[in-house]
């Protein structure tokens, strides 16, 4: 099942996203009664998604990156690939849907599109086995890990770098029947592919990530992790459409803008 978080005439809900492809011309929301994260039915009203605005289709508590989580990636920035996972702090203010405007910031005169696999949190958790993440999981999603490249370097810590507002948009939807094991992932900038891999080269797996990530806290349902980015990073300007694509999932787009 396809879910999404989206707006009409000022309401916000989720809705089951009905029909092949990606097309919003060829889709339909069937609104769900209550929120994704326990039992929930469909009402049976729907609306066609080219009538409304989709937007980040989770809201949680907080999103956690995962750097250098592919060689390559690593390699490209002149980076050792960690003996753990490298995990980090994004805000729920940096969060924007698909069709929204990433905003460059006045601080930063290099900022990078990172494409990656994105794990939505259904229940609360901690300290996950492995052969129990499976339960904890909604879904998957695309993100774009927004980075001033120029600020990570020079700061060290990454908080601004990767936190600034509208660094992390996520979208269009959560797929829940995926297997997240070997997915192509892509990155084009202006219609030109910039980035492509595959989930498979990750380091560290999903279930990795969440087994160690649930050692140190809990996860709430909504929550997201960014599993990292494949190589071929690269600048972003005033001016341009980055969309994000994998396989299975769907595309999110984004325009970069001047921040006002």
């Amino acid at each position: 099942m396809r879910i999404a978080r989206f707006s009409i005439d000022g309401n916000v809900a989720f809705g089951a996203v009905e029909g092949e492809g990606s097309d919003p011309a060829g889709l339909v929301l069937d609104i769900i009664k209550g929120i994704p994260y326990a039992d929930f039915e469909l009402s049976g009203t729907k609306v066609p998604l080219s009538k409304v605005r989709l937007l980040p289709p989770v809201i949680g508590n907080k999103i956690l990156g995962i750097g250098r989580n592919y060689a390559e990636h690593a390699a490209e920035l002149g980076n050792a690939v960690p003996d753990v996972p490298v995990v980090f702090l994004k805000p729920t203010t940096a969060l924007i849907g698909t069709g929204d405007a990433v905003e460059y910031p006045s601080f930063s005169d290099e900022v990078h599109y990172e494409a990656e696999l994105a794990v939505v949190i259904g229940r609360m958790c901690r300290e996950v086995p492995r052969d129990r993440v499976k339960d904890v999981i909604l879904g998957y999603t695309c993100a774009n890990d927004i980075t001033a490249r120029d600020t990570q370097r020079a700061e060290k810590q990454w908080a601004r770098a990767k936190g600034f507002d509208t660094s992390c948009p996520l979208g269009p939807w959560v797929e829940t029947d995926l297997d997240p094991s070997d997915l192509t992932i892509q990155c084009t900038v202006n219609g030109e592919q910039r980035q492509l891999g595959r989930t498979s080269d990750m380091i560290r797996s999903v279930e990795d990530l969440i087994v160690h990530i649930t050692e140190a806290m809990t996860l709430l349902p909504g929550d997201v992790i960014l599993t990292g980015t494949p190589a071929g990073v690269g600048p972003l300007s005033v001016g341009d459409e980055v969309a994000v694509t994998i396989e299975g999932i769907g595309t999110l787009t984004n325009k970069v803008i001047k921040r006002g």
